[in-house]
């Protein structure tokens, strides 16, 4: 029991330390710039929180996260220019390039309560007809990251297109005030600060109880043996569209606090180069770990952001030196490192039932009988190779 108790222990301890760390050691040591910096990074990493669901956990290699996060970008920027514009107003852009009205399908975004459900609703509602559509035809692997990037590209080129409904390549910016409160007002910011790191730590618990869960261990099994989980009555594609559909929610909400903490978003925020970007950090930081994900994000931004005030031409080459060294060395991120290091003097790279790996297994060994699911098929080579 204590063997069982110290991984889960652990994990814990980290989201503790984590909060302490995110509420209240950065906002007493960093300045306001610089934490405005770090709510920036704490977005990103909601992304990667749900890559590390769908790729880590899923084997899905999601390379069009950025679409999400644009669609929950752009439809808070929409309540924004909307709210700034005032009541009956028309957003500053739209007076610029438009013809002075405020399209149809905008006015229902000067809601602040519509908006809200629109970011949580509508990518979360796209990502499930995709997937649907996709994993129902048993599109997966290169062909199903093929897809995904396409539609990334597809996306950004449609927001460049319809300069005077989105801004065109200069997307929506110049944000005033959020839900009330004056952007201007430094307490405002910080305001913003701590709701994405509140948010941002809800996610990973989310997360945690999903892997723990027998839905987590089913997705692993999805995972490894498709055709074994089809075989024994699952359906692996509405398990996919499942951890899909939560990525794509957890990228919206990342979109839509990334808004007005940076103050602009555009198409460059959510093309293909930005949802590689996303995938780089996932897997630098270590794509079938919990804190892995948020980790390697947030790293990596921050190493973006401070070689290239220094080293603006030596950034893109680190970054993929990085990214080499993690892959040949630790392909499974440096989130590993601690097992590695255990593993090397002797001691256990990770505790039982933590790791995720035997995930699939254990859901084969537990899979129902057919009097108890009523299109399952009991294996008998399954379960004796786990006597």
């Amino acid at each position: 029991m204590s063997a069982r108790l110290g991984p889960r222990a652990r994990v814990w301890g980290g989201f503790l330390l984590a909060a302490a760390l995110l509420l209240g050691v950065a906002p007493a040591v960093l300045s306001d710039f610089r934490l405005n910096l770090l709510g920036k990074f704490l977005c990103l990493a909601m992304v990667a929180v749900g890559i590390g669901l769908a790729w880590g956990r899923g084997g899905m290699l999601t390379l069009g996260q950025g679409v999400f996060f644009g669609l929950g970008g752009y439809l808070m920027a929409m309540h924004l220019k909307l709210a700034d514009a005032g009541p009956g107003g028309v957003p500053d852009f739209m007076l610029l390039y438009g013809d002075g009205t405020v399209p149809g399908w905008w006015e229902p975004f000067r809601s602040p309560v519509v908006t809200i459900l629109a970011v949580l609703l509508l990518p979360a509602g796209l990502a499930a007809l995709l997937g649907l559509a996709v994993f129902k035809r048993r599109v997966r692997g290169a062909y199903f990251a093929i897809l995904s990037q396409a539609l990334a590209a597809a996306f950004a080129i449609l927001l460049i297109g319809q300069q005077k409904v989105t801004g065109g390549t200069n997307g929506l910016n110049g944000f005033r005030g959020f839900f009330g409160y004056d952007l201007s007002d430094p307490v405002n910011k910080r305001m913003l600060y701590y709701i994405a790191a509140v948010v941002l730590l809800l996610m990973v618990a989310a997360v945690r109880l999903l892997m723990r869960s027998r839905y987590g261990e089913l997705l692993v099994a999805v995972r490894d043996q498709e055709n074994r989980v089809r075989f024994l009555g699952y359906d692996p594609a509405l398990v996919k569209v499942v951890a899909y559909t939560v990525a794509a929610a957890f990228a919206a909400i990342g979109g839509a606090l990334f808004t007005p903490i940076v103050g602009i978003i555009s198409p460059a925020d959510v093309g293909v180069v930005p949802s590689i970007a996303f995938l780089v950090g996932v897997a630098i930081g270590g794509r079938a770990t919990l804190l892995g994900p948020v980790l390697g994000a947030i790293g990596v931004s921050w190493a973006e952001t401070s070689l290239s005030e220094s080293f603006p031409s030596f950034w893109t080459y680190f970054q993929g030196a990085l990214f080499i060294v993690v892959v040949a060395f630790l392909p499974n991120g440096l989130a590993t490192l601690g097992q590695v290091w255990r593993r090397r003097r002797g001691g256990s790279g990770a505790g039982p039932g933590d790791s995720g790996d035997d995930a699939g297994d254990a859901v084969l060994r537990d899979a129902p009988r057919s009097d108890d699911h009523e299109s399952g098929v009991h294996d008998p080579a399954v379960s004796g190779r786990h006597a």
